[in-house]
């Protein structure tokens, strides 16, 4: 069972989003909230897997919530998928930089909601990695920041953590890259969670936008 709780000032949006989740076999929703501080207070009251966090919103955002969530969160963080009503949106890329697990449009079916509830629920793979991709890779250049500052840390990572880390970045998943470099899907997330762990990064997103950043994968690189 899948325990979601639901961010939006929109009531209509918001209910409707409850509604399909509702509706969903392996879904509860634990909670709903109209701002980032109710939210804020709602993760810690609720411990949800997955926060469905809208972006734009009066009082506290989307970006300063995640940052509030995943800084005060218990082990494990619930995952955040940021809602926006456009794909292009630099809000989103501080949501993902912020550590959000991934974004949704707004007027995407109910398919596809569920899709994103449970490939984030998962964390083992980006959801949509192509069109996060896009995103990112659209605003890391305009980053203006070295290598070295951009995560100084990097120079900590093994050989294979790079390369998994980079891999993990084209949008491959577990599998893929287990098959990439011929080792068990249980060796690359060993790999990845070390890598992160040292990074301190806490989705697949968030390493996404650090290798785009720090140069160790450049725009159009991507796996499809």
């Amino acid at each position: 069972m899948t325990r979601v709780l639901v961010v939006d000032d929109q009531f209509l949006i918001r209910a409707g989003l409850v509604g399909l989740l509702r509706a969903a076999p392996g879904v509860e929703v634990v909670g709903e909230a109209a701002d980032g501080e109710e939210a804020v207070a709602l993760v810690e009251r609720t411990r949800p897997d997955v926060v469905l966090m809208d972006i734009r919103m009066p009082g506290m955002g989307g970006i300063e919530a995640t940052e509030r969530i995943l800084a005060g969160a218990r082990d494990p963080a619930p995952r955040i998928l940021v809602l926006t009503t456009f794909d292009l949106d630099e809000y989103v890329y501080g949501a993902l930089r912020a550590g959000a697990s991934g974004f949704l449009l707004k007027d995407s079916g109910p398919e596809r909601l569920l899709a994103a509830v449970a490939a984030v629920g998962g964390g083992d793979a980006l959801f949509a990695p192509s069109v996060t991709r896009r995103l990112v890779e659209a605003y890391a250049r305009q980053a203006a920041v070295t290598p070295a500052e951009a995560h100084p840390d990097l120079a900590a990572l093994t050989g294979r953590e790079t390369e998994v880390l980079r891999l993990t970045a084209r949008g491959l998943s577990n599998a893929e890259i287990a098959g990439e470099l011929f080792i068990s899907e249980a060796t690359v997330k060993t790999h990845l969670n070390r890598a992160m762990g040292k990074l301190g990064l806490d989705s697949r997103a968030q390493a996404v936008v650090v290798a785009y950043e720090s140069g160790l994968v450049t725009p159009g690189s991507g796996h499809t």
